[in-house]
C-alpha cells in the first residue's frame, strides 16, 4: 500500500524525536535536587523563595561536583548574542571574546541542528521548531555552566576520549586557543588568527576547554538559530542564570545583499534576479520575509519591556555599531556592569580600519568609511528587489528607523543615509 505524504512527514518527526529523546537519556545521569545559590543571583532580595533546581549532565557526578552553581552563580555573566546570519553578530562577538573574563562560543548551536534537523534550516514546521528549541535551551544551559560535555551529544563524529576537531569555529574563541586548552601560543600573543589556532592548536580536549570556562568570570555565546527573543523566555527566566541578551538587528536590505553574496548556492534564484531584473518564478521568498517576520515579532516583545526581560534586554543595531564601534562597544559594556578593558580597545582600532572591500585583516566589514560601508548594500541590490523588501518588511522597517526609497536616484545616492537617528536604550 502506498504511503500518503502525511505518513511520511509523521514517521520522520516521530524520528526525529526519538533522536533527541536518545541523547537526552545517553548524555543525562538520573537528576538530583541542588539547592538555589544566593537568592541576591535572582533578585529576591533576602528571601529564599526559589525551590531547589534540577541538575544533570554527561559525564559529571553530584551536586558538589558543580562548583559553578554553588560558587560563581552570584558574580557570573551569561551574555547572549542573539542575531540572524549576515547581521553583523561575528563582529558583536568578537567585541565580547576579546575580554580576558570572558569565555566566549561562537554559534554552538550549529551542532544541535546538524545533528536533528540537518535539511530543514529554514523550516516553519511548528514541530521541528519545538524540537530545534527544546534541544538548544538545554544546551545553552548547561553551557553557560560551563558544562560542555554536553555538546559532545551533537557534535558529528562523537569525541573520542572527550577530544575532537570538528567544534564549529574553535578558532574563533580566544579561550579555546589559548592555555590550558592549546599551548601553542603564550599570554602575548593577544591576536591569535582563527586559521593559526586551527591549524596550531590541533584537537580540542573538553575537559580542558571546561576548566578554562570555569575560570573565566563570565560566559558569552552568539546564536543565529533561534528565531525571536520570545522562544528563550524559559533560560532568561531561569534562576540559575544571569542572562543578558544582547538582540542585534541589522536592515533586512542589507542581510539580503550580504546573504546572495555569501550563500552563492542558496541564493542562487536571487542572483538571477539581480542579473536580470525578472523576479524566478520559483523563488524562495521566504528566505526575505521569515527574517523580517522573525525580527518584527522579537523586537516588538523586547521593546515592549516584559517583566521578565528587565534588566535582560539590549537592542543593538549594526549600523549604529558600524559608525561608531567604540562609542556604542562602552555602551554595550556599560549594559553587561563589565568593565571595557585594553584588550577590546586595541582590538577595535586595529579592525575598524581599512577600505570598504573585506579582506583576511579586515573580515568583521566595519572599516573607516563606515557609515558608507554598512549601506553599501545600496550599490548591489536592484531597485527593484529593494522595493520587494520595502514592500514584504515595511513594519520592522519603520519600528527599527530605516527610510524607505522611492527611486533608484534616492537608492543610489550615498550622502544621503537610510538610517535614522533612533536611540534603543536598554531595557533596565
Amino acid at each position: 500500500m502506498q504511503c500518503s505524504w502525511k505518513a511520511v512527514i509523521l514517521l520522520a518527526l516521530a524520528s526525529i524525536a526519538i533522536q533527541y529523546t536518545a541523547i537526552r537519556t545517553l548524555t543525562s545521569k538520573p537528576f538530583q535536587l541542588c539547592p538555589l545559590p544566593s537568592p541576591q543571583n535572582c533578585g529576591l532580595g533576602g528571601q529564599e523563595t526559589e525551590p531547589p533546581f534540577e541538575r544533570g549532565a554527561a559525564g559529571g557526578g553530584g551536586c558538589d561536583d558543580y562548583p559553578y552553581f554553588s560558587i560563581n552563580a552570584t558574580r557570573k555573566t551569561h551574555i547572549l548574542v542573539l542575531a540572524t546570519t549576515r547581521s553583523g553578530s561575528s563582529f558583536v562577538g568578537q567585541l565580547l571574546n576579546q575580554h580576558q573574563e570572558v569565555f566566549y562560543l561562537f554559534e554552538p548551536l550549529y551542532h544541535v541542528q546538524t545533528t536533528l534537523i540537518p535539511r530543514l534550516s529554514h523550516s516553519r514546521n511548528a514541530a521541528d521548531r519545538r524540537v530545534m528549541l527544546g534541544a538548544s535551551r538545554d544546551l545553552l544551559r548547561s553551557l553557560y555552566g560551563c558544562d560542555l560535555y554536553f555538546l559532545e551529544s551533537y557534535i558529528k563524529p562523537t569525541p573520542t576520549n572527550h577530544t575532537t576537531d570538528k567544534l564549529f569555529r574553535r578558532g574563533a574563541s580566544r579561550a579555546l586557543c589559548q592555555q590550558p586548552v592549546c599551548d601553542a601560543f603564550g599570554p602575548t600573543d593577544v591576536n591569535v588568527e582563527e586559521g593559526d589556532c586551527v591549524k596550531k592548536c590541533a584537537t580540542l580536549n573538553m575537559t580542558l576547554a571546561t576548566e578554562a570556562c570555569r575560570e573565566k568570570r563570565h560566559v558569552a555565546i552568539k546564536i543565529v538559530r533561534v528565531p525571536e527573543i520570545g522562544d528563550l523566555r524559559a533560560l532568561v527566566e531561569d534562576p540559575r542564570l544571569n542572562i543578558k541578551v544582547i538582540q542585534l538587528v541589522r536592515d533586512p536590505r542589507g542581510i539580503l545583499s550580504s546573504r546572495i553574496e555569501t550563500f552563492r548556492d542558496t541564493y542562487r534564484l536571487w542572483r538571477i534576479w539581480r542579473a536580470t531584473g525578472r523576479r524566478p518564478y520559483n523563488l524562495d521568498l521566504s528566505q526575505l520575509t521569515v527574517v523580517c517576520e522573525d525580527f518584527l515579532s522579537s523586537v516588538s516583545t523586547g521593546l515592549s519591556h516584559p517583566y521578565w526581560l528587565k534588566g535582560k534586554y539590549m537592542l543593538v543595531r549594526y549600523e549604529d555599531l558600524a559608525r561608531n564601534p567604540l562609542q556604542k562597544t562602552k555602551e554595550i559594556y556599560d549594559y553587561l556592569g563589565l568593565p571595557m578593558d585594553k584588550n577590546v580597545e586595541d582590538w577595535i582600532h586595529a579592525n575598524t580600519r581599512g577600505s570598504n572591500e573585506p579582506s583576511a585583516k579586515h573580515k568583521f566589514g566595519t572599516v573607516r568609511d563606515s557609515a558608507a560601508n554598512a549601506e553599501s548594500w545600496r550599490l548591489k541590490l536592484s531597485y527593484d528587489m529593494v522595493e520587494y523588501t520595502q514592500t514584504v518588511c515595511q513594519k520592522v522597517l519603520h519600528q527599527l528607523g530605516y527610510k524607505a526609497v522611492k527611486s533608484v536616484e534616492e537608492l543610489k545616492n550615498m550622502s544621503l543615509s537610510l538610517v535614522q537617528d533612533k536611540t534603543f536604550v536598554p531595557f533596565l
